[in-house]
């Protein structure tokens, strides 16, 4: 996947508000429509984050927004994505040990982001006539934490339209 627009309606996390620690979010089953698992970037702001922001800074905006994953931007395109596990998790320290930086607090959101040409992706077209099932498989088949939804436009352009959380499935699922 090459680097795709962002929905007019992105903010960087500088201009975002904080999101409400509860947000409601439907009980679903596994045979409900897919969509309502997604986060809709028409719909809703997408959080995004500069690929030269800090790790450290960007937690700290996942934590304000309440949200575990960013979208790394560069130029107003989407180049990769980021989230609390990666920041957590290895990748940090796997990076420390492959380069010359030294300190955790010098890394960027860029040194350990998963590119965009890596980003699992699935098709809104198939998403709005998928059942929650198939997203759950897709997550279990994989064993990731995110999926980028993305819209092919008329001109080939690929819009990010959406993203879905494992965890958020998980918990809407649980409620049912």
């Amino acid at each position: 996947m090459s680097s795709s627009l962002l929905m007019p309606t992105a903010r960087s996390t500088a201009a975002a508000r904080p999101l409400h620690p509860e947000l409601a979010f439907p009980a679903v089953g596994l045979e409900d429509p897919a969509i309502l698992v997604m986060t809709d970037f028409s719909h809703e702001h997408p959080v995004t984050v500069s690929d030269e922001r800090r790790i450290d800074d960007a937690l700290k905006d996942m934590i304000r927004f309440g949200v575990r994953a960013l979208l790394v931007v560069r130029d107003e395109r989407v180049v990769g994505l980021v989230t609390s596990y990666d920041i957590q998790g290895e990748r940090p320290i796997q990076f420390l040990q492959s380069s010359t930086y030294r300190r955790h607090d010098e890394l960027q959101v860029g040194h350990i982001m998963t590119p965009w040409e890596s980003v699992r992706s699935l098709d809104w077209e198939k998403l709005r006539v998928a059942s929650v099932r198939e997203v759950l498989e897709v997550f279990q088949n994989t064993g990731g934490t995110h999926l980028v939804v993305s819209e092919a436009l008329p001109d080939r352009t690929i819009l990010v339209r959406g993203l879905i959380s494992r965890a958020r499935l998980e918990r809407q699922l649980a409620h049912k």
